[in-house]
């Protein structure tokens, strides 16, 4: 990004409400909630909350939306990619107040939101590209048979995403299911709803008809379990913890065997072997676990370093940390933020006590900073074995644990020792390694000689507890179609 635009440090709070049917609304209950500015833990403002009947009033209307015969299920397909673009182009108009909204609701620095932004707006355009060129096949079939494919929309589904990337999610689970012929419910997470919110209204001046896109804010237990339970919503994708996403199978499974994308926790092994340029491994691996605060489902959270240059490692990556700037995320300088709220941020401290508890070594950080707000030092600990919470449990914050390992047999069988598989990297110069490694590690992403290298063309999601499906690319779509076959008889002869 060669020039930054300046954010907006009070962004107006255009819309606090539930978005059904293109239109704003009050929650049936008359509740509100609160959403906090973690930099300062004050409120923001309080948010409507949708609960049990709010999410029956947006699924009866995204269900009327999707009836056959029904403007949007009349639709062109090139016509939906056009209703895509424009999306995209309003979000590029609003980038800075997006941005600016995120870094106040979420606590991410801004030039860490505006860059989520342009993500989503990449991700909205790539999808847009794909809705008129998702199509069936012709199967030559044995009889005397005309028989094809068509690729139909799932349905009505429920999306329910999560706090550490607000806008970014949204985009994931709306594009691929918007530009499939779809109909959506959102529920936004309750710590960061005002992105959401908002976009809905540019859903709505991009010309999507009423009930197709539907945001109800609100809380996990109300809210989104009845989005997971609803009979009448065909899928659920979700984004959030392990625990979550096996109550939302529960549900799902239980009402109308719903289809299921789940994008789930980890416990990701970064593996630096000896031969790995040491400078640019330290740096790769600070970043892997300190991105957004921590806050990444795929962080790098176990680092496995080679006992050849542990030590080295160790030092050079306590020095990385303690430069890590940490302050206020409206300037430009800093690299992290606070954590979401004071929930995660007494969680990662309490970690942080139980790793020294376990016999860590408590190299750096590891204490609140400043306060004001949910800040955290940049925190890395050494001498840490396999069997201690803070390397088998995922902490969700700015934390490193340092773990030192042989060979690579032996690292393999370790990285592999978890009940995730969401990402894994490795860094070396030997191709041999490197092969090996990615052929072996159970794992959804492997990357090699680099981290978080996520890209909207290629697929993300998980092995393992760490999810079903896969989000982003051409295998994100097909999380949001069903395949009809269909055979006609020919005749052989004039009747």
């Amino acid at each position: 990004m060669s020039s930054i635009p300046q954010p907006i440090k009070n962004p107006e709070i255009k819309y606090t409400q539930i978005f059904i049917n293109n239109e704003y609304v009050n929650s049936a209950s008359g509740k509100v909630f609160p959403t906090i500015n973690p930099s300062t833990g004050k409120k923001i403002c309080d948010v409507q909350e949708g609960d049990k009947a709010d999410v029956d009033k947006a699924v009866a209307a995204a269900k009327e939306a999707f009836k056959f015969g029904s403007e949007w299920r009349r639709m062109d397909a090139s016509r939906r990619g056009k209703i895509l673009f424009k999306l995209a182009d309003l979000m590029e108009r609003d980038l800075v107040y997006l941005a600016s909204l995120d870094t106040l609701d979420n606590g991410k620095p801004y030039k860490s939101a505006l860059g989520d932004i342009m993500f989503s707006i990449h991700v909205i355009r790539y999808y847009a590209g794909w809705a008129d060129k998702v199509h069936g096949k012709t199967i030559p079939v044995d009889g005397n048979y005309f028989c094809y494919t068509r690729h139909e929309p799932v349905g009505v589904c429920g999306q329910i995403i999560p706090w550490n990337y607000p806008l970014l999610m949204f985009s994931w689970k709306i594009a691929p299911a918007l530009a499939l012929g779809n109909v959506v419910v959102v529920k936004p997470a309750e710590q960061t709803p005002l992105s959401a919110i908002y976009a809905a209204s540019l859903c709505k001046e991009a010309g999507f008809p009423p009930g197709v896109v539907n945001v109800v804010p609100g809380y996990g237990p109300t809210a989104g379990a009845a989005i997971s339970g609803h009979p009448d919503v065909n899928k659920v994708a979700f984004t959030g913890s392990t625990e979550i996403g096996q109550l939302i199978m529960q549900a799902s499974g239980a009402s109308n065997l719903k289809r299921i994308t789940l994008e789930l926790g980890g416990k990701s092994p970064n593996v630096i072997f000896a031969d790995a340029d040491i400078d640019i491994a330290v740096e790769q691996a600070h970043e892997a676990v300190m991105t957004n605060m921590g806050q990444c489902c795929v962080a790098g959270s176990r680092t496995f370093v080679q006992e050849d240059i542990y030590d080295e490692f160790v030092k050079k990556s306590v020095e990385r940390a303690k430069k890590r700037t940490v302050g206020d995320p409206w300037d430009l300088s800093s690299e992290q933020g606070p954590q979401v709220d004071e929930e995660q941020f007494n969680k990662i401290l309490n970690y942080i006590k139980i790793g020294q508890e376990e016999g860590a070594k408590l190299e750096c950080g590891g204490q609140r900073k400043g306060d004001e707000g949910y800040f955290i030092e940049p925190t890395v600990f050494s001498c840490v074995t396999d069997s201690m919470k803070i390397a088998k449990e995922e902490i969700f914050g700015p934390v490193q644990q340092l773990i030192k390992f042989k060979d690579i047999n032996e690292v393999i069988e370790r990285a592999n020792d978890t009940f995730y598989g969401l990402g894994a990297a490795i860094f070396t110069n030997d191709i041999n390694k490197a092969m090996m490694f990615t052929q072996a590690v159970k794992a959804g992403t492997v990357w090699v000689n680099c981290y978080n290298a996520v890209n909207v063309q290629s697929p993300f999601g998980g092995f393992k507890m760490s999810g079903i499906g896969r989000e982003l690319g051409e295998y994100g779509l097909q999380q949001y179609s069903e395949v009809k076959n269909v055979v006609i008889k020919i005749p052989q002869k004039n009747s």
